[in-house]
């Protein structure tokens, strides 16, 4: 995306799949001055590195951030290493489980690693609010925890809630506000990024610049990515994500089970197309004179393109096409050699079979996929839970679970 000099232009970007822009009308003015002096404005957009691995639900701020940066803009990425310490109390119904230093500041590494598939390295200013948290005396932490009330602090839904039903809400917890409110002091951000779920966190932030004598940010909140489910926020526990680190095949293939309701969400919040790209779609979809299947081709081949290279993308549509097309199995699909000591008077139980191929979690979760009909031996569905099966039987065959997954099985030490 070019830099472009133009207000309306610069301002259907950066709004372009956001929930809310708050206070009204103060974005735009920032912007328009931002142009009228060629000066570029702080964007802020703060990651506690709490896991290890990020998903498209996390890659949405970053999306946003990027765009920013292809406007001219000055993009900050910063790793809050310290809050981390802390953890985010926002949405969340009892506190947290504290990292310690040594998860925290290995999830950061990965986090930034991962945030660079998106972001433009040599552009953005990375940071970590250690840098200027750590420091902090006792005296320093006083005079600005004198600026937030019990009273305000207990507005928010997730303290409120706690409260009134008698949760315990760690002291520490009331921090974590306090302390994500002066990041944006310290790096003197005039517009900070977050989910709808930060906004009292983004708020107290521009409440205390403005009592610590700056001029208070602007708030751009984005929507809560629904997972694959179409039902909940994405989220690696509830098995509804798509990883960035996901194989382009894997990638390609989970975004082709999207529900055709939610394609309008993803191909503004998850693509690098343009706003005016996305009406395009959204209108020929609207028509008619688009498919949903096309439509969603379109999506799952941009995302995994954003991430793998075009090349990439079109090898995982075209193995794709293989496996749900053709009902072939992948050209490549991984080789799982069974141990001689698993079988018992030369045979396997299948259940247990699934638990050896990590195709199942246990023998109960094994037994369930079959009589929902969610495993294939070579080509034909298992109806058996209870079937048993031996290494002649087993060499070579390919075990399917559901769409996406596939073993090879290799017995040949256990035949000898």
């Amino acid at each position: 995306m070019a830099v472009v000099k133009d207000l309306d232009y610069q301002m259907q970007v950066i709004l372009s799949g956001t929930a809310e822009c708050l206070p009204e009308g103060d974005l735009r003015e920032k912007v328009e001055k931002s142009l009228e002096e060629d000066r570029p404005l702080r964007i802020k957009l703060g990651v506690d590195p709490t896991r290890p691995d990020l998903h498209l639900g996390h890659a949405v701020p970053l999306r946003k951030l990027r765009q920013f940066q292809d406007l001219g803009h000055t993009s900050i990425l910063l790793i809050g290493d310290f809050t981390a310490l802390v953890g985010d109390p926002s949405a969340r119904d009892v506190t947290r489980p504290q990292l310690t230093p040594e998860e925290v500041k290995a999830n950061a590494l990965t986090y930034a690693e991962q945030a660079f598939r998106i972001l433009d390295e040599e552009k953005t200013v990375l940071d970590y609010n250690s840098r200027w948290l750590a420091p902090l005396d006792f005296g320093e932490l006083l005079r600005l925890t004198a600026h937030f009330t019990v009273a305000r602090l207990l507005e928010r839904d997730d303290f409120a809630r706690r409260y009134a039903e008698n949760i315990s809400i760690g002291l520490h917890e009331f921090l974590y506000p306090v302390m994500q409110a002066y990041d944006s002091v310290a790096l003197e951000a005039d517009v900070e990024i977050g989910g709808t779920d930060q906004i009292f966190n983004l708020l107290a932030g521009r409440e205390l610049q403005r009592v610590m004598g700056q001029e208070p940010q602007s708030v751009l909140t984005l929507p809560i990515l629904v997972g694959l489910d179409g039902e909940k926020k994405m989220s690696k526990s509830l098995g509804n994500y798509v990883g960035l680190t996901d194989p382009p095949g894997e990638m390609f293939g989970k975004l082709m089970s999207l529900a055709d309701e939610l394609m309008p969400d993803y191909f503004r919040l998850t693509t690098a197309l343009e706003p005016a790209e996305v009406d395009a779609v959204m209108a020929e979809l609207e028509s008619g004179a688009l498919h949903p299947a096309q439509a969603k081709r379109r999506l799952a081949a941009e995302v995994t393109s954003l991430y793998w290279g075009s090349e990439a993308a079109r090898g995982a549509e075209q193995a794709f096409d293989r496996v749900h097309v053709e009902k072939e199995p992948p050209e490549e699909v991984p080789e799982v050699h069974i141990d001689p000591t698993e079988f018992e008077d030369g045979s396997i139980w299948l259940p247990r079979l699934l638990v050896l191929v990590d195709l199942a979690s246990s023998t109960s979760e094994g037994k369930r996929l079959i009589s929902q009909g969610g495993i294939k031996l070579g080509n034909g569905v298992v109806e058996d839970a209870e079937m048993e099966l031996s290494a002649e039987e087993l060499e070579g065959l390919i075990i399917q679970k559901g769409k996406r997954h596939f073993r090879r099985i290799r017995t040949r030490r256990a035949l000898q």
